[in-house]
């Protein structure tokens, strides 16, 4: 649930905040022990020393944002589904105002909002109402005004949809050159596009093996920054996914993945393994000449004197080179997201690319990428379209 650096909290992220920290939680009995739901969800955060330094940041900057300001205030055992509602659309008003202020064109009301939204409620997928309710206040029964309820059943939240990639197709590109629009959130690359990036990031030999490999193979880019060349195997061909590099604000954290999926092994290709064994022999010779003032990080993709990159610089320099090259914008996530949709468009198992993109489930991962190309729908309805082709019609 951590998030990166100056990405806004989402509502199923906040739910998922108040469900761990009222979970479990048992009636109170005796009224002395009757808590604000603010100190409550303090002293729940000092109680769990084992959770990962960026997970703990991402509860913190919640509990700080939104949970105490619309809830800290509130008795424990009066809390009800109308403050949680409540919290939820205050928190989409002041969006909505940002997003006002930031297109107005009185510079003075821009600045004004400088910084970001207050905490975008949009959600990565479109959950039942009723389970969402479910994570927002916990499982189980909580101390109600009228006895031991479960509020949870009686939390309202508006449903919305997951942000699902589009591509950069030639008319949205003209679109864009035209006046600057982006169409969506979540922008890919058409693998033409993506073939024009990596040919010109050719020219940054640092950089280009680690651009490969996440355009090739689905990889997040702290998963980039901090493999070792310990996990890179390249006589079998094969990656192993376990260590991630993870930024809060600017420091940064080496962890393991948050999950068992993200735990993954991932198969290189004939050509990426070419590269990489090519890269692996300059970095040598950059170790051999720069002697003691190497750093000996162990990393596959460091930085002229073996010191590992920031996921920050990593980011920058996609940004510079994509439009160095004269390419519509997307994220350096979102060459990740090409990575999926280029595999998908190929006829690669789903199965395969869930799990290399570290997916919990294949319906995610088919939901989210399979319809990214045109071109590819555009193949499977003209493929279904010649099964009947010649095929007699039945009388009657």
């Amino acid at each position: 649930m951590a998030l990166a650096s100056g990405e806004a909290a989402t509502e199923v992220q906040i739910a998922d905040l108040i469900q761990a920290s009222l979970k479990g939680r048992r009636p109170l009995p005796e009224v002395e022990e009757v808590r604000m739901v603010g100190e409550w969800l303090r002293q729940w955060l000092d109680g769990k020393p084992d959770l990962a330094e960026g997970t703990r940041a991402s509860y913190d900057g919640h509990i700080r944002k939104y949970l105490i300001p619309h809830l800290g205030r509130i008795r424990l055992d009066r809390l009800q589904a109308r403050h949680v509602e409540a919290m939820f659309a205050a928190v989409e008003e002041a969006n909505v105002h940002v997003l006002e202020c930031r297109e107005s064109s009185d510079p003075q009301v821009r600045r004004s909002v400088r910084g970001g939204a207050a905490g975008d409620l949009s959600t990565d997928r479109a959950p039942d109402p009723g389970h969402v309710a479910q994570r927002v206040v916990g499982r189980g029964p909580l101390p109600g005004p009228t006895g031991v309820v479960n509020i949870a059943s009686h939390v309202r939240l508006p449903s919305c949809p997951r942000k699902r990639p589009l591509v950069w197709t030639t008319g949205r590109v003209r679109q864009w050159e035209k006046d600057g629009t982006v169409p969506g959130e979540v922008m890919v690359w058409t693998p033409e596009q993506t073939r024009t990036f990596l040919t010109h990031a050719r020219r940054y030999t640092w950089l280009f093996p680690m651009f490969h490999l996440i355009a090739l193979k689905c990889l997040r880019r702290g998963e980039a920054v901090g493999l070792p060349w310990g996990n890179t195997r390249l006589v079998d061909g094969r990656i192993d996914i376990r260590v991630r590099v993870v930024q809060l604000a600017w420091e940064t954290i080496t962890s393991t993945p948050k999950s068992t999926v993200g735990r993954r092994t991932i198969t290189l290709d004939s050509d990426t393994i070419k590269i990489l064994r090519g890269w692996k022999r300059f970095q040598n010779e950059a170790r051999l000449q720069a002697g003691k003032n190497w750093n000996r990080t162990g990393l596959v993709f460091t930085r002229q004197d073996g010191t590992g990159w920031h996921p920050g610089q990593v980011s920058d320099w996609f940004c510079r080179i994509a439009k160095a090259a004269g390419l519509p914008p997307i994220t350096l996530h979102g060459l990740r997201h090409g990575a999926a949709s280029l595999a998908l468009a190929a006829g690669t198992d789903v199965k395969v690319v869930s799990a290399e993109q570290g997916h919990a489930t294949t319906h995610f991962t088919q939901d989210t990428y399979q319809t990214v190309y045109p071109d590819v729908a555009k193949a499977a309805a003209e493929a279904t379209a010649a099964l009947l082709r010649g095929t007699p019609i039945s009388a009657g």
